[in-house]
């Protein structure tokens, strides 16, 4: 029983349901080599390495359904077969994204602290898959616990003959680096993260060319997700049927998921696809805690616009989440109180996205801040007529296609969503001796008043 006297439901893990959790230690230690090869550890690496060829690897996961775990949800198998088939390019890199600086997302922490040798062997796989030679873990630099077990967990593997040369006697030879970042949330866009471990400034790059062909260094590479290579050793060990079994979705295998804020048992549980937020609040989060009222969520991550009460009974899926207006994003969701105002809130969410920029771009550079500014005078109740408007312009003018990359985008679906559900909210915070003005001055347009404001 936790702190909030609500008992969550009892989870029972297992091989067959929950291939990424199943192994974890009831005391929430980590789970190191004699005991994950106990439970058919490095099984799928030793299949994959001795008896199948790359392409074989390729078309297997391919096959399966596997998508991106970090947000985007992107064919896996469809990334990896974009890497150069020409095998005079030699030099290839797989990178895997654990910067993980999402706001209310967790997941990739959780499997790189308990369950590290899931990751190694996924990399493992992966870069056989890929010919690459060398992986680099990028981590966010304040997941000190999870650098320190990655890095015993590769020495472990090296002293098993699992890392450096002539792997398993395949001749295959693969060295991984743990690489930790200076705390930049732009370095979970790919090409922003292979800067940033090249030493340069953790801009995005222009693509094409993307990093399939031109990526670290000028080489060949491939970024993929914590959770996504934690996927792979399954799908080599159990097969391709078995994992599009699991779920009830389209969306193959399971997903990390989970509710924070003001709930009775905040965590993240390992589900398949398809099950629905509602049963994730309620029956694992336990619900809101006693005397608030569920007010609205966010699906998957502080990038992802809000939904209302009337969306809790979709499936937790990529395709319904966007249907309904949002995105699934990284599936970990945030529940909002009545005792929760949104302008603070998204308020609260866009200075974290301002301050996160990397300025390369004007919209962004610019038209976050202004949110900024607008959403601090509705909070004093300090707001003019034509900030709303303002507002809504500048999530247009933030949105995909115009600007450099998906940060500002990103940013902005909180805000646009908040006005959409909860305008009265925003409308609020209008001082009324602006609305009386422009009663008396037989309705000023905003767009002067803002002119002469800012």
């Amino acid at each position: 029983m936790n702190v909030y006297g609500y008992t969550p439901r009892e989870i029972i893990r297992t091989p067959e349901m929950h291939p990424l959790t199943w192994r974890m230690r009831e005391d929430q230690q980590p789970v190191w080599i004699d005991e994950y090869r106990s439970k058919n550890g490095y099984a799928g690496a030793e299949k994959a390495l001795k008896t199948l060829s790359q392409d074989e690897i390729v078309a297997l996961v391919k096959d399966s359904g596997l998508k991106g775990r970090g947000g985007a949800g992107f064919s896996t198998g469809l990334k990896w077969s974009l890497m150069p088939k020409d095998e005079s390019m030699n030099i290839r890199y797989l990178l895997c994204n654990a910067d993980e600086m999402e706001p209310g997302t967790y997941k990739d922490r959780l499997l790189m602290e308990q369950m590290p040798h899931q990751l190694v062997e996924g990399m493992l796989i992966s870069a056989f898959a890929l010919k690459a030679y060398r992986g680099y873990i990028f981590l966010r630099g304040e997941y000190i616990e999870a650098a320190v077990n990655l890095r015993r967990a590769i020495e472990e593997a090296r002293a098993a003959g699992l890392i450096g040369k002539n792997i398993l006697g395949t001749g295959f030879d693969f060295e991984l680096i743990v690489h930790t970042g200076a705390g930049r949330y732009i370095c979970g866009e790919e090409t922003a993260l292979i800067n940033s471990l090249e030493g340069r400034r953790a801009n995005p790059r222009s693509k094409p060319p993307f990093p399939a062909s031109v990526g670290a260094w000028g080489k060949p590479t491939c970024v993929n997700n914590v959770e996504t290579l934690s996927n792979v050793p399954a799908i080599l060990a159990n097969g391709v049927e078995w994992y599009k079994g699991i779920s009830t979705s389209e969306d193959t295998g399971t997903k990390m998921m989970g509710f924070s804020g003001r709930v009775k048992n905040p965590g993240v549980w390992e589900l398949p696809f398809g099950t629905t937020a509602r049963e994730i609040l309620e029956e694992y989060a336990g619900g809101m805690r006693d005397g608030l009222k569920f007010k609205a969520w966010q699906p998957g991550g502080a990038g992802t616009d809000f939904l209302t009460d009337q969306h809790l009974d979709l499936p937790m899926e990529f395709a319904s989440i966007g249907k309904a207006g949002s995105r699934l994003g990284t599936a970990l969701a945030m529940a909002v109180d009545h005792e929760i105002g949104m302008v603070p809130l998204v308020r609260n969410l866009e200075e974290f996205f301002s301050r996160e920029s990397c300025g390369w771009c004007t919209p962004c550079r610019d038209g976050l801040p202004w949110s900024v500014k607008i959403l601090r005078a509705l909070e004093r109740g300090e707001g003019q007529p034509g900030d709303i408007e303002t507002l809504e312009q500048l999530c247009r003018q933030l949105g995909p296609g115009k600007t450099f990359c998906a940060h500002a985008p990103g940013a902005v679906e909180p805000l646009q969503s908040a006005i959409k559900y909860f305008r009265e909210e925003f409308e609020a915070g209008i001082a009324k001796q602006h609305y009386n003005n422009a009663r008396a001055i037989g309705g000023i347009q905003p767009n002067n008043l803002l002119k002469e404001r800012w």
